[in-house]
């Protein structure tokens, strides 16, 4: 009888579970309480992750294996000022630049949580500005290898003829992702100075895109350590 008891009791209980599970599911529950956008920015930073890091070992790789010589990027990414080559000093701008941004950013999601619309956008706009500015340095930069140096995709008059396709390939894939980056920071503190998101006193949406944009600075002090100081 006891036995009986304590099966019924056992299948009450799981019945129980079961409609609880389908209520949960039903009512869209998070098992983590993470917000939807932060949760999709993570999995597509991650995503980008993995290209970044396959472009990276497949530079390595390739710089490694060849048997020409490799172009020294002190004496390529070189400018010039009172006839004076200065190695890397349009790079250490660059780079500059970017970090500096970061900072900025950091500073716009700061005031977003305390719902300081105007200095929030200022900074947004100011990041977006830094942004713009690395990638019309960077243009420069393209220009001055394929103009002056004789660089192409497909071969290099300095050296090994991978150098110019891992180049291109690398710093122009960020540079595509810097340049959508500024979009995404113009239009979203467009919205913020609008008044957009006052009503609701959700700011989150400006962490999501300094999640994005610090995943961007990150990612350019991995190719400038292993591109530009390798």
């Amino acid at each position: 009888m006891g036995s009986n008891s304590s099966e019924s009791g056992a299948t009450v209980a799981l019945s129980e579970g079961l409609q609880g599970f389908t209520r949960d599911w039903s009512a869209d529950k998070q098992t983590f309480q993470v917000p939807w956008g932060k949760a999709m920015m993570w999995i597509f930073l991650l995503s980008d992750t993995f290209i970044f890091a396959c472009f990276l070992t497949s530079y390595m790789n390739v710089r490694m294996s060849t048997r020409v010589p490799w172009p020294n990027p002190s004496e390529v990414f070189a400018l010039s000022f009172g006839g004076e080559p200065i190695p890397l000093i349009l790079i250490a701008i660059m780079t500059f630049i970017l970090i500096t941004s970061s900072g900025t950013m950091a500073l716009a999601v700061n005031y977003g949580y305390r719902q300081d619309r105007a200095k929030t956008a200022a900074l947004m706009f100011i990041t977006a500005a830094f942004g713009a500015t690395f990638v019309g340095m960077q243009a420069f930069e393209w220009m001055k290898l394929i103009a002056e140096e004789g660089i192409r995709p497909w071969g290099n008059p300095m050296g090994a003829a991978q150098f110019g396709s891992s180049f291109f390939m690398i710093t122009g894939f960020h540079g595509v992702h810097v340049s959508i980056g500024v979009i995404y920071l113009s239009v979203v503190a467009l919205k913020v100075l609008k008044g957009d998101y006052e009503a609701s006193g959700n700011y989150e949406i400006v962490e999501i895109t300094g999640l994005y944009w610090h995943f961007v600075d990150l990612v350019w002090v991995f190719i400038f350590a292993f591109f530009y100081l390798w």
